[in-house]
């Protein structure tokens, strides 16, 4: 066996340990607000995320990764394939372990910051400074303070507009019933615009702006007249008081997040997938092209990692943003899920590399505001942005140390 055959094989491995972690951290806390508002338990949590999340993964991922960088090094700068193949396995593996460090002790990371940060690690050794593309990085440090703000005022916006015109009028049922079916057909309007900007499929129609935006109108046209109905159904007894209104936004809550199961495995399945395909490729070919091809069976493993990863420790992160950082019900719930997605959406189109989880975070931060500073739980918080501080100079320097190890080992 050559070394182009050894780190294909370790690349397996490590790729299975980036969505293993992927799955126990990034996907986790996608679906905390609706375990947290109790719009569904761990269990259908688990099996949700599970399932949708390898569907999304395999049949609607990526079969083709481009820039398996990431776009943060030139790899043509860097002369030798092995030391590339090399550099992306020690990013592979020291994002892997800062994700499961931060899945240990609970806290919500970023896996795709992780992943960068560790790339910019062994790029900066390997090529030096110059092989960085610092513009790129600007763009990330921008995100981290821009996407929590942006979801927080978001969600605190949502949450503030449905206690003004449900939950604080006297005549909240009659409120209910005429509110309801807006927000439902703007969360369709969210999810269609989603589906067709966000993921490899909805990209792959190419359609413009208008037409893209036409086809996601009829469709909350549709469900506006659809959830008439259904409110109408659902808030049958009056008497039930504010548990009616709540019965309401759980459904819209649990659709919400079988949505964002099956777009971020979609989606974010790359950052586990995209250093093995790299690594795929120069162990076949020699060489790193622009693009990779993505072997079917490189897809099924990064979704079944993601599925076991929320499986055996999805709970312990789904905990901290649900229930730790502020009491969230359905109606609450419901404005994290708006807030968070409308940021990643809004974000990614603006060609920000926004984090879903410093989103999710800042949405839920937002709704307890909404309630005053007493609702927000800000020792919790402190320690989530200290490891959001912390997550791209650990993931470099980790990098740096096995790539140099590894160098030392294989090449010298």
């Amino acid at each position: 066996m050559d070394i182009y055959d050894l780190f294909f094989y370790l690349a397996l491995f490590a790729g299975f340990m980036m969505a293993f972690n992927l799955g126990a951290n990034d996907v986790a806390n996608s679906m905390a607000s609706a375990v947290g508002a109790k719009a569904i338990t761990v269990k259908q949590a688990v099996l949700i995320a599970g399932v949708l999340n390898f569907a999304g993964a395999v049949i609607l991922g990526s079969h083709v990764t481009a820039t398996v960088s990431k776009g943060i090094i030139n790899p043509e700068a860097i002369s030798d394939p092995k030391l590339i193949m090399i550099g992306m396995f020690a990013s592979l593996i020291a994002a892997a372990g800062w994700v499961l460090i931060s899945t240990l002790t609970a806290l919500p990371v970023s896996s795709t910051h992780s992943i960068v940060g560790a790339i910019l690690g062994f790029g900066l050794v390997a090529g030096g400074p110059d092989v960085v593309n610092w513009l790129k990085m600007v763009g990330i440090v921008m995100s981290w303070i821009i996407s929590p703000f942006f979801a927080a005022a978001i969600s605190y916006f949502i949450f503030s507009h449905i206690r003004k015109t449900i939950l604080f009028k006297r005549n909240f049922i009659h409120q209910a019933k005429k509110w309801a079916p807006i927000w439902m057909a703007l969360t369709v309007l969210l999810i269609a615009l989603s589906f067709l900007y966000k993921t490899p499929v909805g990209k792959k129609l190419n359609l413009p702006f208008s037409g893209s935006l036409l086809l996601a109108l009829a469709v909350a046209f549709v469900m506006w007249f659809i959830g008439k109905l259904m409110v109408s159904k659902l808030i049958g007894d009056p008497e039930e008081g504010a548990e009616a209104v709540e019965r309401t936004f759980r459904k819209l809550q649990v659709g919400t997040s079988c949505y964002v199961a099956l777009s971020q495995g979609a989606n974010d399945v790359a950052n586990a997938i995209g250093p093995v395909a790299a690594i795929y490729l120069i162990s076949k070919e020699h060489q790193l092209l622009s693009t990779a091809q993505v072997p079917i069976g490189i897809l099924i493993l990064g979704g079944l990692g993601i599925a076991i990863g929320i499986a055996l420790l999805g709970h312990k992160v789904m905990g901290t943003v649900g229930n730790k950082i502020t009491v969230l019900t359905n109606t609450r719930g419901f404005a994290v899920d708006f807030g968070a997605a409308t940021t990643v959406l809004a974000a990614s189109n603006m060609g920000l590399p926004v984090s879903t989880t410093h989103a999710s975070v800042g949405a839920v931060v937002g709704v307890g505001l909404a309630r005053g500073f007493s609702a927000v739980n800000f020792k919790v918080l402190w320690k989530i942005v200290i490891y959001w501080l912390l997550t791209v100079p650990i993931a470099a320097l980790t990098s740096i140390i096995i790539y140099t190890i590894l160098k030392w080992t294989f090449l010298s």
